[in-house]
């Protein structure tokens, strides 16, 4: 069995095209013309030991809105297609990972329904590098959220740099997705009482 997913999505804003395979060994090839962004997916690949491939073209000139959220979408959907009927998987899990003087804490449920909590320290710078506005970083996860079906909660109870706390929230939802898709061979079928997720 594989679980890989791929998507092409397209509109008159963005051409993106994302593919995953959730079982791989964190091999990433990402570019979506906004740097920090770049940066943020590598590390979902990396520490979520999947094979991520990420390629987006987007209206830059009027800001970097439309491709950030776009490929988010497209995201969601490659990871839930990946997924298959997640017979076997824990489903549910959570990881801490702290940057430097940030601490982010993610717990995932891969549930079949899209919920997002999101909490961030308030005073945050509003930029990361020229083209990454950090209120961009809550609309990601409920983009990816809304398309991959999963319930995520992201907590980050303290921190100082924008770029610390943004990147500590992506390396905790990469292990805790990572750890919500593996098999556990305790669980036989769908983990769920009503026999579908």
């Amino acid at each position: 069995m594989t679980r890989k997913g791929r998507v092409q999505r397209g509109t008159k804003e963005t051409e993106v095209l994302v593919e995953i395979d959730l079982d791989g060994t964190g091999e990433v090839d990402v570019a979506t013309g906004v740097g920090f962004y770049d940066h943020m997916l590598a590390q979902l690949g990396k520490h979520g030991s999947f094979d991520l491939t990420v390629k987006t073209t987007g209206d830059l000139y009027i800001d970097s809105h439309h491709t950030i959220e776009d490929t988010a979408i497209a995201l969601g959907q490659a990871f839930r297609q990946a997924l298959g009927d997640k017979a076997g998987i824990r489903r549910f899990a959570d990881a801490s990972v702290p940057l430097d003087e940030s601490l982010a804490q993610v717990t995932v449920d891969i549930a079949g329904r899209p919920y997002l909590v999101h909490t961030e320290p308030e005073g945050m710078a509003p930029m990361i590098g020229p083209e990454y506005d950090t209120t961009m970083t809550r609309h990601i996860f409920e983009s990816f959220v809304a398309n991959a079906q999963i319930c995520l909660h992201v907590h980050v109870p303290y921190g100082r740099n924008a770029h610390h706390i943004v990147e500590c929230q992506f390396k905790a939802l990469a292990r805790a997705l990572r750890d919500a898709v593996a098999f556990d061979p305790k669980v036989h079928g769908i983990p769920s009482t009503k026999g579908a997720l």
